[in-house]
């Protein structure tokens, strides 16, 4: 079957999950040619017994505004997982998650689906962009960053820290890194 791309993007209160919380996550599918099938977003209530980190709540304090964003429309962890293993299993094609740094995403994504539902709709895996920009650009992994990359590579899109603008940003951007490739 064909693989649709999840490109996924969270925001956190905090460098890990359980001691932290996701704020909010979103997800934009696309198929390898840009064509962007679906997206899905949601906001969460802070998990109980879960604190800020001090540093990340340091940055979202002069990115109020973006940190307000993550605060309205709350589910809870449980529904929201549930409705995202539900809507990725109704995609039409095989699911690979895709993140930057999917390290980061895939932890707090994995971690909150076992946690709330028992079950990853991508098994165990992910894929890293910065990994494949570094096959790509024949660069080492920490010199393969957005600045490095050609400016072909990236769509008009916003990097905004709301997880939805930033999951389609880099969902563009990782489609045009695969045409790169052909």
């Amino acid at each position: 079957m064909p693989e649709i791309y999840v490109s996924t993007d969270v925001e956190t209160d905090g460098p890990i999950p359980g001691p932290h919380s996701m704020l909010s996550f979103a997800s934009a599918a696309y198929r390898a040619d840009k064509t962007l099938i679906a997206t899905f977003s949601a906001n969460l209530q802070l998990l109980p017994g879960a604190t800020g980190d001090v540093r990340t709540m340091a940055w979202w304090a002069q990115n109020q505004a973006t940190f307000d964003a993550t605060r309205v429309d709350l589910e809870e962890p449980m529904e929201a997982m549930r409705r995202y293993v539900a809507w990725v299993n109704a995609l039409p094609d095989t699911p690979v998650f895709v993140a930057y740094p999917a390290g980061f995403d895939f932890l707090f994504v994995y971690w909150y689906l076992i946690r709330f539902v028992g079950e990853s709709p991508f098994s165990f895996s992910a894929l890293d962009m910065k990994t494949y920009a570094m096959a790509l650009l024949k660069k080492e992994y920490r010199q393969s960053v957005k600045k490095n990359m050609p400016k072909a590579w990236f769509d008009d899109f916003p990097h905004t820290h709301v997880a939805l603008d930033d999951a389609i940003e880099q969902g563009a951007l990782f489609c045009n890194m695969l045409a790169a490739n052909k």
